[in-house]
């Protein structure tokens, strides 16, 4: 894998990503007939599904993050510099603001536009926070149990925490940014996009802290076990 090829494939992943949430929110609205509910089926199905082939074609060339958290996480673990770091940040929300364009371009939208959509309150705070906690609990996991579910575990994921949180599970720093230059379906204020990004940081700190502190613990735990075995009578 060559840097040169894992930044083209998070900025193309992020922009496909972007084009199908986007996308399928258009289209899901103009179909529905102001029914919200199939909507938004539409647009998490599609999105679940994107996701799964996202994940699964470019895992193996940039780790198919497509989100500055997951990076984060990544890069706590140590498979990511911090160098790569920033720049799979950079990539990510450039080509998730393209992408956003692009699907304005697929239905004939002004490609320039705000949103006025308000998602903004500590319902929708929470949400993210849950949202963006359960999806890198869902890779960690995935990757304890089974490196190669990690796909379907995260479309699952996804597609089920646009139903059961308020914010439609944005959980991804990239992402907000883009949705706050769509005035359609799936945007978000500008004024909002701080509350989200602060609380999907915040979930974020809190599972490095979690692991860093696992980590330490078992740190100690072994060096307790040699100091034990290293004492012990011959």
């Amino acid at each position: 894998m060559t840097r040169r090829l894992a930044l083209v494939a998070e900025l193309a992943g992020t922009a496909a990503l972007l084009a199908i949430v986007v996308g399928s929110g258009i289209m899901g609205e103009r179909l529905s007939m102001g029914n919200a509910a199939v909507a938004l089926l539409a647009n998490s199905l599609a999105t679940g599904a994107g996701l799964f082939v996202l994940i699964s074609t470019l895992a193996p060339i940039s780790g198919a993050h497509f989100n500055p958290a997951v990076s984060c996480l990544f890069c706590w673990r140590g498979e990511l510099s911090k160098g790569d770091l920033a720049a799979y940040i950079a990539m990510q929300v450039t080509g998730a603001v393209l992408g956003v364009w692009l699907a304005h371009a697929m239905f004939d939208l002004p490609i320039l536009q705000t949103s006025a959509k308000v998602r903004t309150g500590t319902g929708q705070w929470t949400s993210e926070a849950v949202a963006t906690l359960g999806l890198l609990a869902t890779i960690l996991l995935g990757l304890k149990a089974n490196a190669k579910s990690v796909p379907a575990l995260v479309a699952c994921y996804i597609t089920a925490a646009y139903w059961f949180t308020a914010s439609t599970s944005f959980a991804n720093p990239a992402v907000t940014i883009a949705r706050s230059l769509t005035d359609t379906f799936a945007g978000i204020r500008w004024l909002d996009v701080p509350g989200f990004i602060a609380a999907q940081a915040a979930a974020t700190l809190f599972v490095i802290a979690m692991l860093t502190r696992n980590s330490a613990a078992k740190a100690s735990s072994a060096e307790n076990e040699i100091a034990t075995t290293t004492g012990s009578p011959s």
